[in-house]
């Protein structure tokens, strides 16, 4: 099968495509026939050496992806040939990066009818993450104002999606005119220029000058002490993505009694992913989370998405399609 192989660290152009022999169905794990494999910002990362967790080399990238299920090991009894599925594979090495991916039976999940398999690898890191940000970090409830940066990314639109179905009121930011007007389709009351000096302003404005309870924030080496002063008192915002160190005014902590909380999904305890992906895809299966795949490459093609996933203008989920 084709899969693709990153020997050492270092740029896109580490990665590679080869043969390599296609995995066999052990006892207690199922064969995935992949159709379609994410591409985040954290395969990125690991392939260019500089994240916390490394793999072993040489490993497979990809921690999402979607298909069928080709066949099983003995004594797997929940999954049968033929089933749609979505991978969740975090934490493994070889990835989904490859035409077939062998997985244990926790690691996948049903991909109801109507959803497509690039939707469905939109879903492992980017849906999971927000989940997590909103409902196991913030604690967000209903009738609160959340606050998604970045929000025409995957992780952002999956956390306006997630949000506006609990009953919250969503306010985004995004870069260009076509990523703002893609989140206010997708359910946000409104969105700004992240560039616009004028955005705190305005926010302050649409929240009747206190704030918003809660702030996802995807960029806190830029963003992070001024989220501070626009919080609203008791708010808390949860540190999804840094690309550095930042300088923040503590004080702002204290007087509003404010949260900084940071997350990971490699820290999520596994009965708690098993509650997250049950919600994910009963939001799949009524229509309230509709992941969007901005980009297709090929599999040949992942140096470039690679590229492309870390681009400021980046809408949606990066997909490489096997």
């Amino acid at each position: 099968m084709n899969a693709i192989i990153v020997a050492e660290f270092g740029g896109p152009e580490v990665m590679r495509a080869a043969q390599v022999d296609d995995p066999v169905a052990a006892p207690g794990h199922v064969v995935v026939r992949v159709r379609a494999a994410g591409v985040n910002p954290v395969d990125t990362y690991i392939r260019a050496g500089s994240y916390a967790r490394l793999p072993p080399l040489p490993y497979t990238p990809g921690f999402d992806g979607a298909g069928e299920v080709e066949s099983i090991g003995a004594g797997v009894t929940e999954w049968a040939p033929g089933d749609r599925v979505y991978i969740a594979a975090l934490g493994g090495w070889r990835g989904t990066y490859a035409e077939r991916m062998a997985c244990t039976p926790q690691q996948i999940f049903p991909l109801p009818a109507g959803v497509s398999f690039g939707q469905g690898a939109s879903l492992g890191v980017p849906a999971a993450t927000a989940h997590r940000a909103l409902f196991g970090r913030a604690r967000a409830r209903r009738g609160e104002t959340v606050l998604v940066h970045g929000a025409s990314g995957a992780v952002g639109l999956a956390a306006v999606q997630l949000a506006k179905a609990a009953g919250m009121r969503v306010i985004g930011t995004a870069g260009t005119e076509e990523g703002r007007a893609l989140v206010l389709a997708h359910g946000a009351d409104a969105v700004f220029d992240h560039r616009d000096p004028a955005r705190v302003s305005a926010m302050k404005t649409v929240t009747d000058g206190r704030g918003p309870h809660v702030i996802l924030e995807m960029l806190a080496n830029v963003n992070l002490d001024t989220d501070l002063g626009l919080l609203e008192p008791g708010g808390r915002v949860v540190v999804i993505g840094n690309r550095g160190r930042t300088e923040i005014d503590a004080r702002q902590t204290m007087g509003k009694e404010l949260s900084i909380l940071g997350m990971a999904l490699w820290n999520v305890p596994a009965d708690e992913l098993v509650r997250i992906h049950a919600d994910l895809v009963n939001a799949l299966a009524a229509g309230s989370l509709r992941p969007v795949v901005g980009r297709e490459f090929p599999l040949e093609q992942a140096s470039r998405a690679h590229v492309a996933v870390l681009e400021a203008s980046a809408k949606g989920k990066v997909v490489l399609v096997t």
